[in-house]
């Protein structure tokens, strides 16, 4: 049996392209269920949405612990800070704005430093199970399946990891937010500026289906045009650079 070299560039197609498409396309329906029949508003969509980027973010911090358990330690430290104080303020303002506008953060005693903005991170996600019903945990576990289930077809056994280091893997999320939440914020406001009629729930939904399947397309048609990351020895570097 022959092995593909690393340094080919293969396209993203294929079974693995049919698979993650379809279960991206799936979990991405299913709060259809909760609009239709459960009387979910918008603000169980958004938060929803917004919950999804703690999972992009959790698996992150797997992919740079998988590529360099000891050198992507300090980087998970610090994108953990960083990222979640990030989903912290994102997740603070839609539930201010949509959920719950009396609600109560950082209460207790401050955790020091930065870690402040992991603090306010784990106030917000106590606010969302709060308010959280069970349909609404199915819809986030789903989320999390399908992260998993692309992260252990694309990124480890499709090998993507041999075409990404710690750097691009830190700043990929960041990317997905600012695109996917800009969309789903303004057709969130948008839906409850028009008194949150069914039908522009639906738009809401497929508007975001569309955006998240474009996203996972660009992302990983970009990662299979990247050169393979290649670690040297410091002496060897020492030698390139006379």
């Amino acid at each position: 049996m022959t092995e593909t070299p690393l340094n080919s560039q293969p396209s993203y197609n294929g079974l693995r392209r049919r698979a993650s498409l379809a279960l991206l396309v799936v979990v991405n329906l299913l709060p259809l269920y909760g609009v239709l029949w459960l009387d979910w508003d918008v603000a169980a969509l958004v938060v929803l949405y917004w919950s999804e980027n703690l999972v992009v973010g959790f698996y992150t911090l797997l992919k740079m612990l998988v590529t360099s358990p000891i050198g992507g330690l300090f980087t998970a430290c610090f994108f953990t800070v960083h990222y979640g104080g990030f989903c912290a303020v994102h997740g603070l303002f839609i539930l201010k704005m949509l959920v719950d506008p009396q609600a109560d953060f950082l209460s207790g005693e401050p955790w020091p430093f930065f870690l402040v903005f992991v603090q306010l991170l784990v106030d917000v996600v106590r606010q969302v199970l709060a308010h959280a019903p069970a349909a609404w945990l199915v819809a986030f576990a789903a989320l999390v399946l399908s992260h998993g289930v692309s992260f252990v077809m694309n990124f480890l056994l499709a090998r993507e990891r041999d075409r990404l280091g710690i750097k691009a893997l830190m700043f990929a999320p960041y990317g997905r937010i600012v695109i996917l939440h800009v969309a789903v914020l303004i057709g969130g406001i948008g839906v409850v500026a028009l008194g949150e009629p069914l039908s522009m729930l639906v738009v809401l939904i497929l508007l975001k289906l569309g955006v998240d399947i474009a996203l996972h397309l660009r992302e990983h048609r970009h990662i299979a045009q990247r050169e393979p990351v290649t670690y040297r020895p410091f002496g060897e570097l020492q030698k390139v650079r006379q």
